[in-house]
């Protein structure tokens, strides 16, 4: 009998072990990741939802450090050096803190990214870069805080905060055409036809120098025997865009039956649009 006592005993210890309740938090956690230009922006944080409140001024008073969502920190990481207000944050992941004012807030990047809520014992020291930034009232109430990476430029993007009715977007810039240059002249100390045609594409891309983007597509296309379709529509508009409409219609139409060989529906149409639209006088 004690033997049959113990074993439900020990049965029912282990299932209030093993059973473990699961309700939703009241603030979810979120992580977004986004490129911007060549350098990779991630975002980790809790969001807390406005639920009837006044948010800023009330739940978040002005003229105090908020920890920028709820739970433990707000994190921040750049896989690169950007720029921010004429100041350079370095690459690395930084706890994100903020101090809400009506028509201004000031935005603090700190070294140290274990605290819940705010530390206890603030350090000037871990501060890596402070500055200020406008905000702005929207006409629409925002439920749940949302932090995104926005208004993406291959130089730069915009940090934004968005909760109740109130918008703060901070800028930053990105070392996209410092990396892609060194990236381009350490790949030509022995290029591939295709690293000639990824540089013409930037060069393109970018309103970059046109002559030299028409040199690398040629060298992209001498070297690959295979003439790419792709190729020669990134050269039909290269010389498009020098103002050579002849030799981008002609360069059109070698992509164009090559397109049509491969059975490729959209260079075919790209470039029957783009001859009909050089053709005109």
């Amino acid at each position: 009998m004690k033997k049959i006592i113990l074993a439900l005993v020990v049965a029912c210890t282990a299932l209030n072990v093993s059973a473990q309740v699961k309700t939703p938090a009241p603030s979810p956690k979120s992580t977004l990741t986004q490129m911007v230009g060549l350098t990779e922006v991630t975002v980790e944080y809790s969001r807390p939802s406005k639920k009837g409140r006044t948010v800023f001024g009330d739940l978040v008073p002005y003229g105090k450090l908020w920890r920028t969502g709820a739970n433990q920190n707000t994190m921040v990481t750049f896989s690169d050096d950007v720029v921010i207000n004429g100041q350079t944050l370095k690459k690395g992941k930084y706890a994100l803190f903020t101090t809400p004012k009506v028509d201004m807030w000031e935005v603090i990047f700190y070294t140290d990214t274990d605290n819940w809520g705010t530390p206890e014992n603030w350090n000037v020291n871990k501060v890596a870069l402070s500055t200020n930034v406008d905000a702005k009232m929207l006409n629409n109430v925002v439920e749940t805080l949302t932090i995104g990476v926005n208004g993406l430029d291959n130089n730069f993007g915009y940090l934004e905060l968005s909760w109740d009715k109130t918008l703060v977007s901070l800028k930053f810039e990105v070392p996209t055409q410092k990396t892609a240059m060194a990236s381009i002249e350490k790949v030509m100390a022995g290029p591939t036809s295709g690293d000639y045609f990824a540089s013409a594409q930037y060069f393109y891309q970018s309103n970059g120098d046109l002559n030299k983007a028409l040199e690398y597509v040629n060298k992209a296309i001498d070297m690959n025997k295979d003439k790419p379709f792709w190729y020669t529509r990134q050269k039909s508009l290269i010389q498009a865009k020098l103002g050579d409409k002849k030799g981008a219609i002609e360069t059109a139409k070698i992509s164009l039956a090559a397109a049509t060989a491969a059975k490729n529906d959209d260079y075919v149409k790209m470039n029957n649009d783009s001859i009909a639209e050089w053709s005109k006088k």
